[in-house]
């Protein structure tokens, strides 16, 4: 009789899988970038999917310059503010942050997030400006925060804050920009344009805690194997030695609501007027969308309403950047 070999059911890849710290997704990595200084990340709210029809421009496609029709996600995208600067430093324990220069105006929504500072520091700007000059400052990042109050198809109104790295040129150009956009707003199209690759990156859809058949993908035990109605679980703990079960082992537990990042998702439109996009009745689960907004070509992760965070493809490759044609978005109600 052959011997019956089969694959592992599930990545270990993403293990252990708990529950998301935050909300919030953070980036550990940042691509790199050679040009005039400028913002690598921005962050909006699901909205929903649609589809749109645009002409093919892709190289070598079977229906290369004929109109297709292409699923995409809509991500609400209303301005976003910089609310402070934060320079870092490196040492032998890593990199770690040396100070913080804080605009001199805030949203009082943002104190609902944090304790907001009483006051700017001209002292803590000079400081800022020596360390820049001396090279002690390695890299820039600027802390932003999200204007959910200016959208209805999120119910909270406290904004998110998160870090955006700075780059481009050197640490004195980096400065000089961050000090020029302190305090100000940040529109998408500031940072991102039509046809350009992005990396996207969400918390995903909460399951809770699930048995090892949904979570890992094992096969239901046979009758002959599942005597007592235990027809989900799985038929081994792992070996005698050693005394203890593996981490390896398919097991209960939760499912979903942990952080991942899609790479090289494309735009393929970015709007100011969210009537353009809005069907008939609104989006499921969200309603109708007021602000700017981009299009996604493809899916996300994420349920709607999830905060969702962009930034430039940090393994583009060989992708150019091409101006889609998108002739058509489809209105038409999502209510069935």
């Amino acid at each position: 009789m052959p011997k019956i070999n089969t694959p592992r059911k599930g990545s270990l890849a993403y293990s252990p899988r708990k529950r998301a710290k935050s909300p919030v997704p953070r980036y550990n990595a940042w691509p790199g970038y050679e040009g005039e200084p400028r913002l690598l990340g921005f962050a909006g709210y699901k909205v929903g999917m649609t589809h749109i029809v645009m002409v093919d421009d892709h190289k070598f496609s079977p229906t290369e310059g004929k109109e297709i029709m292409v699923p995409v996600t809509v991500i609400e995208v209303p301005s976003m503010k910089v609310a402070a600067l934060r320079a870092y430093t490196r040492d032998t324990y890593g990199k770690r942050a040396i100070g913080e220069v804080w605009a001199p105006s805030l949203d009082e929504e943002l104190g609902k997030r944090i304790n907001l500072p009483k006051k700017s520091s001209d002292e803590a700007t000079g400081r800022m400006e020596s360390a820049v000059a001396s090279g002690e400052v390695v890299e820039l990042y600027a802390l932003m925060y999200t204007t959910p109050y200016e959208i209805t198809g999120v119910p909270k109104k406290v904004p998110d804050l998160m870090e955006v790295k700075i780059a481009g040129g050197d640490i004195a150009k980096q400065f000089a920009y961050a000090q020029g956009i302190l305090g100000k707003e940040i529109r998408v199209a500031d940072i991102f344009q039509s046809g350009a690759y992005t990396d996207i990156t969400a918390v995903t859809t909460g399951k809770g805690t699930q048995g090892p058949v949904k979570r890992w993908g094992i096969k239901l035990r046979k009758r002959k194997h599942s005597r007592g109605g235990k027809k989900r679980h799985i038929g081994c703990l792992g070996p005698w030695n050693p005394h203890h079960v593996r981490w390896q082992v398919p097991q209960a537990g939760q499912l979903g609501y942990q952080q991942r990042t899609e790479f090289n998702k494309r735009i393929l439109k970015i709007g100011e007027d969210g009537s353009d996009v809005t069907p008939s009745g609104g989006f499921l689960h969200y309603g109708i969308v007021r602000n700017g907004y981009v299009l996604i070509k493809g899916s996300i992760p994420g349920p709607s309403k999830r905060l969702i965070r962009m930034r430039p493809a940090i393994r583009q490759g060989e992708h150019h950047v091409r101006s889609p044609a998108v002739g058509f978005v489809s209105l038409q109600s999502k209510q069935g």
